[in-house]
């Protein structure tokens, strides 16, 4: 299906970050807070065009390694990280226990087959390391990836569709999967993990601070305010840190 505005691949990809901002900022200090970044060694899992990635090496470790699907994607993701490769979720071209820690940033509503992608990110991450996963959460208002209307697609944020009895939502918008908080663990039922840290978190509104920097200023204090309240079920993102134990423990 043509896309009406956006780029060709927003429907089934999603846009990856192209500027690096204090949203995208925010997100570094929170993966290096659950999982510690310096002088780790680091998987990107579904990496765009490298930025968290190219952040990573420039300013953590040497030890940098990302993928992504899409060979343009990838290609790009090479002028910040050299060891940027071209593969699926699914099936992951790197050994067992390799890395420290694995992200996944915004990337399991997009794969074919999330389940498969979970067991993945646990199988390459090493025995006490961590898997940091942000995702959609099911109680945020607005559906950011877009949505079908009579067989076309419009890119763009569309209130409320994610609030929809699951046949509607999924009519609308059958190119994003969208997660609770039981739905997003279901992934790793089974897998030696445990669960360090859940909670959701509202975005950085770049956009809107910069046009109007004090209603930006104001909005991000009540909505970082709000993710230590009840009214964190409205966040944007699920955060979700998983630790790997050893086979069998948990």
């Amino acid at each position: 299906m043509p896309a009406s505005t956006g780029s060709d691949l927003a429907a089934a990809r999603g846009e990856p970050s192209y500027v690096w901002r204090s949203g995208q900022e925010r997100r570094l200090a929170m993966i290096d807070r659950w999982a510690p970044l310096t002088g780790a060694c680091v998987l990107e899992a579904g990496c765009g065009m490298g930025m968290y990635a190219g952040q990573i090496l420039r300013r953590f470790t040497a030890h940098v390694d990302a993928f992504d699907v899409e060979l343009a994607r990838a290609a790009q993701a090479r002028a910040e990280v050299p060891h940027a490769l071209v593969a699926a979720a699914e099936r992951l071209p790197y050994p067992a226990d390799t890395f420290d820690v694995v992200l996944s940033n915004e990337v399991l509503e997009h794969v074919q087959d999330d389940r498969a992608a979970a067991r993945e990110m646990v199988r390459v991450t090493r025995p006490a390391g961590r898997i940091v996963i942000f995702c959609p959460n099911r109680g945020y208002p607005f559906e950011t990836h877009g949505h079908y209307w009579r067989g076309r697609y419009h890119f763009g944020n569309t209130p409320f569709i994610n609030w929809l009895p699951d046949p509607l939502r999924n009519r609308l918008a059958p190119h994003v999967r969208i997660y609770t908080a039981r739905g997003l663990r279901r992934l790793f039922d089974g897998e030696p993990v445990r669960v360090v840290y859940h909670g959701r978190i509202f975005g950085g509104y770049d956009n809107i601070a910069r046009r109007m920097p004090r209603l930006g200023a104001l909005l991000r204090r009540v909505l970082y305010w709000a993710e230590g309240t009840p009214l964190r079920v409205l966040g944007l993102s699920h955060l979700l840190v998983l630790e790997k134990t050893p086979s069998g423990q948990k």
